[in-house]
């Protein structure tokens, strides 16, 4: 709160005159009306700063620091993400006071033949140097810290990932935070799901009214993409997909969500599978149509580094074949996806992840502040891309399909009309499944 001064200096300006006695009378009777003047001022200042610091003291009394790291092993990079919260001590609810966020490449994953040497990059993020800034280390013996791993881990064979989780639990044992034997694990596609969602809604305020002010949360990673939102009590998701709803506890309100992760659905998941097709299994030489005839890439996926390119242009024509691109994109999604009638009628979808990052990358939206886009304008990037040779980003025509395919009529069924929010961080804080996942964790443990 900003300080004000009370007192208000008045020069006095008088007419003296030698040897006379009523203006020095004067002088005096000025004087003294001024003295009490100030002092009535000082003491209503001296009021308001111990009215002030009351208040301060009163407001931080009434608060408690809490602290968490959630360590994100994705398919493409590991995330470190440090929250600081303030808890009020009278009502519990949170406020996201600081936090950090370090990626590095490639993920965990890519070090499956390795595992050592994957578990010391956990090492690396842990020691930056911006931690304690966000955590004071006084504090890290009571900071529960996890590490959970996505798709990336769940693509590979069990004895792989096993063997990498160890090795991150020898290094995790030997840190000064808080851990245990739940502290490293493999996450469940609904746990992302409804931990992307919690983010979104608690940083956007939206999780104080009802049902109808919550936004949907469509979280496309490398190798899954998990769709969630709030149902109301009457919805017909009751009868036909119970499965995939489950009761969430936010800030004394109690909500039914619905979600559901697709494990494949990732971005670079797909964009192998569709890659794929037409070529013999296990070659690393890559042909396809949703390539542009006269580029040729090296693309690593799954510590595999394979060769693309195009399909020779038989018509004389030097561009991708973006009609036989978006066939291969919807066959690849055909019978996959579930249409939730729901989601078509919801007033706020936010849409993050690689979905931000390719609308950024092809300029649909500002990589600064974010946006809102129709659907529509995502094939339009699509098919503007699937025209040029674009070898810098040679996958934009397929990433592109995808993305609009999974949205619309052969995903997930918004309509071309539709409205999706994009962003990578709102007040300054990354969206990402972490925030909701340290939430969790603050409340219920590790």
């Amino acid at each position: 709160m900003t300080k004000r001064k009370m007192i208000q200096y008045q020069k006095l300006a008088t007419s003296e005159k030698a040897g006379s006695g009523q203006a020095s009378s004067r002088r005096k009777g000025g004087s003294s009306t001024e003295m009490k003047s100030q002092k009535k001022c000082m003491l209503v200042t001296g009021f308001l700063v111990a009215l002030t610091f009351l208040a301060g003291y009163t407001y931080n009394m009434m608060q408690e620091h809490v602290y968490a790291i959630v360590i994100d092993a994705g398919s493409t990079g590991t995330r470190l993400n440090a929250f600081n919260f303030r808890k009020s001590l009278l009502t519990g609810s949170f406020e996201l006071s600081n936090d950090l966020f370090v990626e590095i490449k490639p993920g965990l994953s890519s070090f499956a033949d390795d595992p050592k040497k994957g578990a010391n990059t956990i090492l690396e993020l842990l020691s930056h140097s911006k931690l304690q800034s966000v955590i004071p280390p006084s504090e890290w013996a009571n900071t529960p810290l996890a590490l959970k791993a996505t798709a990336g881990l769940r693509l590979l064979p069990e004895k792989q990932a096993n063997a990498l989780l160890d090795e991150v639990r020898v290094v995790l044992a030997d840190l000064p935070f808080y851990t245990n034997e739940n502290s490293v694990s493999i996450m469940e596609g609904v746990d992302e799901g409804i931990f992307s969602w919690f983010t979104i809604n608690f940083l956007t305020n939206s999780l104080s009214g009802g049902i109808r002010d919550t936004a949907a949360a469509i979280d496309m990673g490398g190798g899954s993409t998990q769709i969630t939102f709030a149902v109301e009590p009457a919805s017909s998701l009751f009868q036909s997909s119970p499965k995939f709803l489950h009761p969430v506890t936010a800030f004394h309100q109690n909500l039914t969500v619905y979600t559901h992760s697709y494990l494949g659905m990732g971005l670079m998941a797909a964009r192998m599978a569709i890659l794929s097709v037409g070529n013999s299994e296990g070659s690393t030489t890559l042909k396809s149509a949703c390539m542009h005839p006269i580029v040729k890439k090296q693309w690593t996926y799954n510590r595999v580094t394979y060769t693309v390119q195009g399909l020779d242009s038989s018509d004389g024509v030097s561009h991708t074949k973006e009609s036989a691109c978006y066939e291969l994109v919807r066959s690849y999604l055909k019978g996959k996806i579930d249409k939730p009638d729901e989601l078509k009628h919801l007033a706020k979808i936010n849409t993050i992840s690689y979905f931000f990052d390719r609308s950024t990358e092809f300029g649909l939206i500002d990589p600064y502040e974010g946006g809102r886009l129709q659907v529509k304008a995502l094939k339009e990037a699509a098919s503007y891309s699937c025209r040029q040779p674009n070898a810098d980003q040679p996958f934009m025509c397929l990433d592109m399909l995808f993305i609009h395919s999974l949205l619309t009529d052969d995903g997930f069924g918004l309509k071309e009309d539709s409205y999706i929010d994009l962003y990578k961080k709102i007040d300054n804080h990354e969206l990402s499944w972490a925030l909701g996942a340290a939430f969790h964790i603050i409340q219920n443990g590790v």
